[in-house]
C-alpha cells in the first residue's frame, strides 16, 4: 500500500497542512515527492503538491488520488525543503512557499499530451493503438488507463515525451519540422525504388541520409532547394512525416554575441578570485561580501568564478538588482559562456520565462543571470551563487511569502556545501557588519581597474542658488559643466530622484493640495498626457485649470519630474540631445534596451532619468554626473533613508569617468552638510558606516536590533485601530523585558485605496516566542481576513517602513 503526502492548493490557516491519499495501483511507483496531483478535497477537486510518501497512515479511511497532474516533479527535493524553511521564517503558507517556485505559466491552466519520439514499433506493443492515428494523444485519456506505468517506463527512456501546451500567453512555440521514420536500410531501397526523374525527392533522401535528425521545414527547403511539395510526395510515401516540434522562444534571438575570454585580472582581483576559488575547489560553504568601489571589476571576478563552477560540472546562479539586468549585464555573460546561460527578468513574456525554466530544468544550461526570482531555479549542483548590489531593496519581495533573496541564497548555499558572493560598492550596514564580526568573509577591491582615479565631486548649496535668484532646477555649476561637455562631445547622466511632472498641485489663493480620494496622499502631475496620477492604487483624473475647493486658476506646480527637468533643459539648451527615462517612457516591453542602445551608439548627448540609470550601467563617453535632488529621500520617515542615499549617490557617481576621460560629479542639495551627502562624495564608505552605526545603536535599530513590522488594514477606521491595539497587547504579553513594542500608530500613508492602515513595529535580540505569537495571531483572525475583509501584513526585517 502506498500512501501520498500531499499539501492541497486551498489557502487557509487550517488547510495548511498534509494530508493522506491512498495511491491507485495504476500509479504506484509513478507519485514521487515534487509532482502535483489531482487530490478530491471535501466536495471538490483540487490540486496539491505530494511532499513524501509512506506505508501507513493514522486516518482509517483513505480517500484516493485522483490523477497525476506532472509526470516529473516540478519541485526537486532540495527546493521542498527550501519550501518548509520558507514557511518558518516568512510565517507563510506551505502551499504559498511552494508557488513562489514556480514560474508563471506553471500555475496558469494548461493542457498536457503525450507525445511520441520514435517510431511506433520500439514502444510496448500496448501502448502502440494510442500512436496509431497521431503522434500526440491527450495526457489524461491515456494515464486514467492501467497503462500509466507502461507510459512511465517509455517517458524515463525518452521514447514519449509529456508536453504542456499553456492555455494563455505561456504558450509553448511551435513550428512545423520534417521527422525521418526510415532507417539507414530502408532509405537506400526508397531511393532505389524511386523514378529517375524525381530529381528532387532523390536530393532531399539524400540529405536525410547525411542529416537524419529531425529537421525545422523551413530550414530544410532553404537548404535543400526543394519545394513544400516535395517533402509532402516523400510524406505520402511514409519515408517523412511533418510534425509540430516545440522552439524556445528566445529572448535575445536577435542578437549577435561574439566570444570572449577572460581579462588579465588585477593584484587586488587575484587575491579576491583566489579566495573564492579555494572555497569552491574545498567544496565549503562560505559567503563572502565583496566590497569594491565602483569600476573596480568586480564582474570579472563573477564570471571567473562562475568558470571555475562550471568546469567542476557545476551551476551557477548570478542575481542582479531588476534595474541593473541591462542589456549590457546579459551581454557580458552570453559573450563568455554563449548558450549555457538562461536570463530571468520581468521583461519576459509568461512564455519566454516558462522556456527559460525548461531549460534550466533540462539541465541545458548551467548559468542563470536574472533578477530576484531566479534564486528558485530548479538546478541540482549548484557550485556558486552572487548576488550582486546586494544592498538592493527590490531584493526583499514584498508580497508573500515576504522573502529576502540573501537569506534564501545562503540556505541553498548551505544544502549545496557551496560560496555566496554578496558584492556592492555600497554593502548594507547588516551585512557589513556581520563581515566585521566575522560572520561573512570580507573581501576588498579599493581601486578601480587600471587605476582610474574615481571622479571629482562637488556639491552645491541649491539655498544659495536661491538666495542669488537663481530659481531653476539646475544650478549655475552644473549648466556651464553641461555646455562644456555638449561643446566637447561627451556625454553626461542626470539623475532625478522621482518621477513624473511635479510633485503636487496646489492652489495659491487657498492653499488646497489636490489629493487622491482613495488615499491619503497628493496627486502627481503627469504633462505628457495633462492626468493627475496615485502612485499607490492608480486613481487618474484629468488636470483642471481651476481650484475644486475655490474655483482660483492661480493653480501652481510645486517640486519637479522628469517631463519638467527635460523640457526646461531644451529651453536652455535646445542644440541637446535628451534620452529620458523613467517609468512612463521604459513601460513598453524592449524600451528600456532600446532607450540604452540609442544612448551607446552616441545618438543622445544626456541621459535623464530616475533611480534606474543609477546603477549597472558602463558607457566609456560619460563623463559628468548630475545629481539634482539629493535630499529627496532623506526625508522619508524610514530609519534606513540616509543609507539609502549614501547608497544612491556612491553608485550614480561610479558612472563617470569609467574608462579613459576623467569623471566629474556635481551633487545639488539643500542640505550639502547632511553626513550621507558629504561622505558620498567623498566616496568614504567606511566612515560612513562607522557615523551610521552609532546613530542605529542610540537609536536600537538593525544590525543592533531585529525589526518586525505588523500593518494591519480595513476600510472601517474603528476596526482598524481596535485591532491592532488587541495584536500589539498580545504580543507584548509574551515578550521580555528587553523587546519593545511601539504602537499601534498610523502608518506613514495612513489610507491607501480607501483602506485604513495601523501599524505595531516590534524590536528585539532573542525573542523565541515570537513566531509563534505572530503564527497564533495569524491563526486567530483567519476567519476574518478570508471574509471580512481584514488583512494582517507581518514583515520580518522589513526594507520599506511605509
Amino acid at each position: 500500500m502506498e500512501i501520498a503526502s500531499v499539501i492541497v492548493d486551498v489557502p487557509t490557516r487550517q488547510t495548511d497542512n498534509a494530508y493522506d491519499y491512498l495511491v491507485p495501483s495504476g500509479f504506484e511507483g509513478m507519485v514521487v515527492p515534487g509532482i502535483r496531483v489531482i487530490v478530491p478535497f471535501g466536495p471538490r477537486k483540487v490540486q496539491g503538491f505530494v511532499v513524501g510518501l509512506k506505508n501507513s497512515s493514522d486516518v482509517t479511511k483513505l480517500r484516493e488520488l485522483d490523477s497525476l497532474f506532472d509526470i516529473e516533479p516540478v519541485l526537486n527535493e532540495e527546493l521542498l525543503q527550501l519550501g518548509d524553511w520558507l514557511t518558518t521564517e516568512t510565517l507563510c503558507l506551505k502551499i504559498a512557499a511552494y508557488q513562489a517556485m514556480l514560474p508563471a505559466a506553471l500555475k496558469a491552466k494548461y493542457k498536457k499530451f503525450l507525445k511520441l519520439n520514435t517510431s511506433i514499433d520500439k514502444i510496448d506493443w500496448n501502448l502502440q493503438k494510442y500512436f496509431r492515428q497521431n503522434v500526440m494523444v491527450d495526457f489524461e485519456a491515456a494515464m486514467e488507463h492501467s497503462f500509466a506505468k507502461l507510459f512511465k517506463k517509455e517517458i524515463d527512456v525518452g521514447h514519449i515525451e509529456v508536453v504542456y501546451e499553456v492555455k494563455n500567453k505561456g504558450n509553448k512555440k511551435t513550428e512545423r519540422s520534417v521527422r525521418l521514420l526510415l532507417t539507414e536500410e530502408e532509405l537506400h531501397q526508397a531511393k532505389q525504388s524511386l523514378n529517375k526523374s524525381a530529381r528532387k525527392q532523390i536530393k532531399l533522401i539524400d540529405f536525410f541520409l547525411e542529416h537524419r535528425e529531425t529537421q525545422s521545414l523551413q530550414k530544410l527547403l532553404q537548404v535543400s532547394g526543394c519545394g513544400e511539395s516535395v517533402v509532402k510526395a516523400l510524406e505520402e510515401k511514409g519515408i517523412v512525416e511533418i510534425i509540430q516540434t516545440e522552439v524556445y522562444r528566445d529572448p535575445l534571438k536577435d542578437r549577435e554575441f561574439t566570444v570572449s575570454n577572460h581579462l588579465p585580472l588585477t593584484e587586488e582581483q587575484a587575491v579576491v578570485f583566489e579566495s573564492v576559488k579555494n572555497s569552491m575547489m574545498n567544496h565549503e560553504h562560505e559567503v563572502f561580501l565583496l566590497h569594491g568601489v565602483t569600476g573596480s571589476g568586480k564582474t570579472e571576478v563573477y564570471l571567473q568564478s562562475i568558470d571555475v563552477a562550471l568546469h567542476q560540472g557545476k551551476e551557477a546562479i548570478m542575481l542582479v538588482p531588476e534595474i541593473s539586468l541591462t542589456p549590457q549585464m546579459v551581454k557580458r555573460f552570453k559573450e563568455r559562456f554563449g548558450d549555457r546561460v538562461a536570463v530571468f527578468h520581468s521583461g519576459l513574456s509568461i512564455g519566454e520565462k516558462y522556456d527559460e525554466w525548461r531549460r534550466i530544468y533540462r539541465k541545458e544550461v548551467q548559468v542563470v543571470v536574472g533578477a530576484r526570482s531566479a534564486i528558485f531555479s530548479p538546478f541540482q549542483n549548484i557550485g556558486i551563487i552572487i548576488i550582486d548590489e546586494e544592498h538592493e531593496g527590490s531584493y526583499k519581495q514584498e508580497e508573500t511569502p515576504r522573502y529576502h533573496t540573501r537569506d534564501v541564497a545562503i540556505e541553498r548555499g548551505k544544502y549545496h556545501h557551496c560560496p555566496i558572493i554578496l558584492g556592492s560598492a555600497t554593502p548594507t550596514l547588516e551585512s557589513f557588519a556581520r563581515a566585521k564580526k566575522g560572520v561573512y568573509t570580507l573581501l576588498s577591491l579599493k581601486k578601480r581597474v587600471n587605476s582610474r582615479p574615481l571622479p571629482t565631486v562637488e556639491i552645491v548649496d541649491m539655498r544659495e542658488e536661491l538666495r542669488s535668484g537663481n530659481r531653476s532646477v539646475f544650478s549655475k555649476l552644473l549648466l556651464e559643466k553641461i555646455q562644456d561637455r555638449l561643446e566637447k562631445k561627451e556625454q553626461m547622466i542626470l539623475l532625478l530622484n522621482k518621477r513624473g511632472h511635479s510633485s503636487f498641485v496646489m492652489c495659491r489663493s487657498c492653499g488646497d493640495v489636490t489629493q487622491c480620494p482613495n488615499c491619503e496622499i497628493s496627486l502627481t502631475f503627469h504633462k505628457y498626457n495633462n492626468m493627475l496620477k496615485c502612485h499607490y492604487c492608480g486613481y487618474e483624473e484629468r488636470m483642471g485649470s481651476n481650484c475644486r475647493a475655490c474655483g482660483s486658476d492661480a493653480i501652481r506646480y510645486f517640486g519637479t519630474g522628469t517631463q519638467k527637468v527635460e523640457e526646461e533643459l531644451l529651453k536652455l539648451m535646445p542644440e541637446a540631445r535628451v534620452i529620458r527615462m523613467d517609468v512612463d517612457t521604459t513601460s513598453r516591453k524592449g524600451s528600456h534596451e532600446k532607450l540604452l542602445q540609442h544612448f551607446q551608439s552616441g545618438n543622445a548627448d544626456i541621459l535623464l532619468g530616475t533611480q534606474m540609470i543609477a546603477k549597472g550601467l558602463d558607457f566609456p563617453n560619460v563623463t559628468l554626473v548630475g545629481v539634482l535632488s539629493a535630499d529627496t529621500m532623506l526625508h522619508l520617515p524610514d530609519f534606513r533613508s540616509s543609507e539609502k542615499t549614501f547608497q544612491l549617490l556612491t553608485q550614480v557617481s561610479g558612472r563617470a569617468g569609467r574608462h579613459e576621460l576623467p569623471g566629474e560629479v556635481v551633487i545639488q542639495s539643500y542640505t550639502p552638510d547632511h553626513y550621507s551627502i558629504l561622505l558620498a562624495a567623498q566616496q568614504h564608505y567606511d566612515t560612513f558606516f562607522t557615523h551610521e552605526m552609532a546613530i542605529r545603536r542610540q537609536n536600537l535599530y538593525p544590525p543592533y536590533f531585529y525589526i518586525t513590522l505588523v500593518t494591519v488594514s480595513h476600510e472601517d477606521l474603528m476596526k482598524t485601530i481596535a485591532t491592532t491595539e488587541k495584536i500589539t497587547k498580545f504580543i507584548k504579553s509574551g515578550l521580555s523585558p528587553q523587546a519593545i513594542v511601539l504602537g499601534p500608530a498610523a502608518s506613514p500613508i495612513p489610507r491607501i485605496n480607501n483602506r485604513y492602515r495601523y501599524q505595531c513595529l516590534i524590536k528585539y535580540k532573542r525573542e523565541p516566542q515570537l513566531n509563534e505569537k505572530l503564527k497564533k495571531v495569524i491563526e486567530h483572525y483567519q476567519q476574518e481576513m478570508g471574509q471580512k475583509g481584514l488583512q494582517i501584513i507581518i514583515d520580518q526585517h522589513p526594507q520599506i517602513m511605509m
